[in-house]
């Protein structure tokens, strides 16, 4: 279990080298109106990479950095499969990858249960 965050901190390591290698991430900052949407992921205002490149990587590096408490869940891959497109190589490797935050997340909840 005491490996859980870092291998949630290398997954999101490789998220982000696959932005970056797959040419989706972006060098310059959406407006903050667009980083403060109230729906989730932001998906009024931003792209499901850049909500992944904006909020949840900077995100989870803060709880990981400060070793705040996890979250108990996590809901992403179902939006992932909903916004990402078929048939492309980026958005397969960048599922396997949030399956596998999903998954730890899930490891680390049945764990603080027992």
């Amino acid at each position: 279990m005491h490996d859980i965050p870092n291998r949630i901190a290398d997954v999101l390591l490789e998220v982000e080298a696959t932005l970056r290698t797959g040419g989706r991430w972006d060098s310059c900052q959406p407006s903050q109106e667009a980083l403060v949407s109230s729906q989730p992921f932001c998906f009024d205002t931003l792209r499901f990479e850049q909500w992944l490149q904006w909020i949840f990587l900077p995100r989870m590096k803060q709880v990981l950095e400060h070793r705040k408490p996890l979250p108990r869940n996590s809901g992403i891959l179902a939006y992932a499969q909903e916004t990402l497109r078929k048939n492309d190589l980026l958005a397969a490797n960048l599922l396997t990858l949030i399956k596998r935050f999903d998954d730890l997340i899930a490891i680390q909840a049945g764990a603080w249960q027992h």
